[in-house]
């Protein structure tokens, strides 16, 4: 069986982590069957760009609300295809109506055209849609990330063929409900079930105009190259190995909490989690005990209990990649201070792990650690700990702790990231733009500057008309 044999024989599905059963398997979109979606997308558009911005951001604010109004629904979903607590899945939904409301509140002010000042005339810079674009969007935030795409770009006037991870198709179509229910017309916003061999097929149409990804830098760098090849515009978030720099502290109980919530929320599957915890020397020894035992506290179980406090990985894959990451580190000499090993029951777990004497011949050092397992390094001094941090090709997140305000900005500053936070864990909000640096990608999604992304910032000149001369003669 050939590579891409294999990779359309392998439908979306809906795999519970914790108990590993198949629940429910969907089809793929048949390949001949895409030139009619994407046109159907483009004839969507035409009349969806022509309706006020002000209407469009009333449907997208409806979408929030509904999707409050199905809150339990959605996070039963996410538990049942990713295995994140239901908790955490209930902040999810949360937080993606949040989004959704943002830019139906904000939205038309974002996009109020912008008058230049000119000696002559008047010259005026307005914000026009651009198309179809392709999402593709991962499975460890799924309501997320796809509402900080389709958010702005529906507000905006664009429109969205969404190709979800194969974990999630009945969340996939749960959103592809909530904003027809909402509103938004067939066409506008449009769930694919995409096979990998077929996203080039897309992004090469010529009515697809540009193509957003989250997900790994090896998705990332395939997708950037279609996208290049075929002139389309792109924007890519990526993976990260966020360090979470200690340069001092007066509470160290509130700083192991934070890198205990930083490093394990969502069981490590984040993006943006604290992976490489960089700390003083001489408050190392007590630091790493603390870790060790707030760690201690995690309990596998049940994701859909709220007593839950560890939930699975999301596959079994994931659990087997993330153990083979802390086996390499263990053989060549890193020293495992708790865990390192899988509980002794079903599911997808992995133990809360730490690390420490980690050297840069691991796979630890450089790779993203997408799971429950944390590395901690011992510095002498703030530059050591700036230099570590930046020993990575990733740079989208930090975090920065310190009393000394001045100090932890000055640090803040050096730090190669594309957000960094000062004394909390690295997070997200509507109003807080989100992307990296180095091999984390490119582009801003959320706040303002996410609504510019796929806009035409299209300038308008115009100078006053000549006037014609007076005839001759009376």
């Amino acid at each position: 069986m050939t590579a891409t044999q294999s990779q359309r024989s392998r439908p979306y599905a809906t795999v519970n982590p914790y108990t590993g059963e198949t629940e429910q398997e969907f089809p793929f979109l048949e390949t001949d069957a895409i030139d009619g979606v994407i046109e159907k997308a483009h004839a969507a558009f035409l009349e969806w760009r022509r309706r006020p911005v002000e209407e469009r951001a009333q449907v997208v604010g409806r979408a929030g609300e509904l999707m409050l109004e199905r809150k339990d629904e959605f996070a039963a979903l996410v538990t049942r295809e990713m295995g994140k607590r239901i908790q955490e899945a209930g902040g999810e939904v949360q937080l993606a109506a949040s989004i959704l409301t943002y830019y139906a509140e904000n939205g038309p002010r974002f996009l109020e055209p912008r008058r230049i000042d000119v000696m002559k005339g008047e010259a005026v810079v307005e914000n026009e849609p651009i198309g179809v674009l392709l999402a593709i969007e991962p499975w460890n935030y799924p309501l997320y990330q796809v509402v900080r795409v389709a958010g702005p770009n529906l507000v905006l006037g664009n429109a969205i063929l969404l190709k979800h991870a194969e974990l999630n198709p009945q969340t996939a179509l749960a959103i592809e409900r909530c904003f027809l229910d909402a509103g938004v017309p067939e066409g506008v916003y449009t769930n694919v079930f995409l096979a990998i061999p077929d996203v080039e097929k897309v992004i090469a149409h010529p009515l697809v105009q540009g193509v957003t990804l989250t997900g790994s830098e090896r998705a990332g760098s395939s997708v950037a190259s279609l996208a290049g090849k075929h002139l389309k515009k792109s924007v890519l978030e990526l993976g990260g190995s966020d360090p979470f720099i200690v340069l001092d502290t007066e509470d160290l109980g509130r700083t192991v909490k934070a890198a205990t919530t930083g490093r394990m929320q969502n069981t490590g599957q984040a993006c943006i989690a604290a992976k490489r915890l960089i700390v003083p020397a001489d408050i190392y020894e007590p630091f790493v005990e603390g870790l060790k035992q707030a760690f201690a506290t995690f309990s596998p179980g049940d994701p859909s209990d709220p007593s839950t406090t560890l939930a699975p990985l999301s596959s079994e894959q994931a659990a087997k990649d993330l153990q083979a990451q802390i086996q390499d580190a263990v053989d060549k000499g890193a020293t495992v201070v708790t865990g390192g090993g899988r509980p002794d029951l079903p599911g997808a777990f992995v133990e809360p792990t730490i690390l420490t004497d980690v050297t840069p011949d691991m796979r630890a050092y450089s790779e993203e650690l997408f799971g429950p397992a944390a590395v901690v390094y011992k510095v002498a001094d703030e530059d050591e700990a700036v230099e570590l941090a930046n020993d990575s090709a990733y740079g989208l997140g930090a975090a920065v702790f310190s009393s000394d305000l001045e100090k932890a900005r000055e640090v803040a500053d050096r730090i190669e990231a594309g957000m960094v936070f000062v004394n909390q864990p690295t997070g997200s909000s509507p109003e807080l733009p989100f992307g990296g640096v180095k091999r984390s990608g490119y582009g801003r999604e959320l706040s303002e500057l996410g609504m510019f992304e796929f806009a035409n910032r299209k300038l308008t000149r115009v100078l006053p008309a000549k006037k014609a001369d007076k005839p001759q003669g009376g």
